[in-house]
């Protein structure tokens, strides 16, 4: 069992120098019940469905543990959503070895994870990090949240039980999915 810390949504649309132009990386955490629907949650915004977003990739999890790991290699806070642009932040479950299937109930949500975040430019300039080989070292560290599409939609809000309710023992990790040349499976 894990706990949802955080329900992040769009907080401003923010310029980006790259073909969409905009993004909706910007997301901070939103007080109270949220509604999540098939393409994600309510009051979110993906302004490149293309490679982040649409129904296998609806809602973004990045693990507090995570974030803390970050913090402590960038010597600097990683709050929620405002940096990694996830939708929920959790504690107590191991978010980047979810196993591709795996699903979660939380609240009356139930969501399944798909695949990693694979980490873009947009993502490196919203760090400041775009010259410093940001992408290549976020994907090798193995630390890159899921992907979930939404099996069945409803409510959810930060403090509730986050339960696994379906782990498929013979699928790989997300983690394991993702793994290419130079990136860790352990």
């Amino acid at each position: 069992m894990g706990t949802l810390l955080a329900v992040c949504v769009v907080h401003q649309l923010l310029p980006d120098p790259g073909t969409v132009g905009t993004t909706a990386i910007d997301k901070r955490p939103v007080d109270g019940p949220v509604k999540v629907g098939r393409f994600g949650v309510y009051a979110d915004v993906q302004a490149d469905r293309k490679h982040h977003g649409g129904e296998r990739q609806a809602v973004y999890a990045y693990a507090q543990e995570d974030a803390d790991w970050w913090a402590a290699e960038l010597g600097r806070e990683i709050p929620a959503g405002r940096l990694f642009g996830e939708n929920l932040r959790t504690r107590g479950l191991d978010v980047s070895n979810a196993r591709v299937g795996e699903q979660w109930r939380i609240g009356s949500v139930l969501l399944e994870a798909t695949a990693p975040r694979n980490p873009c430019m947009t993502f490196a300039r919203h760090m400041g990090l775009e010259n410093d080989g940001w992408v290549k070292r976020f994907a090798d560290a193995g630390r890159l949240g899921t992907y979930f599409r939404v099996l069945r939609p409803g409510t959810l809000r930060a403090g509730d039980p986050i339960e696994p309710v379906h782990v498929p023992a013979d699928a790989p990790t997300v983690r394991e999915a993702d793994a290419g040349p130079g990136r860790p499976t352990d």
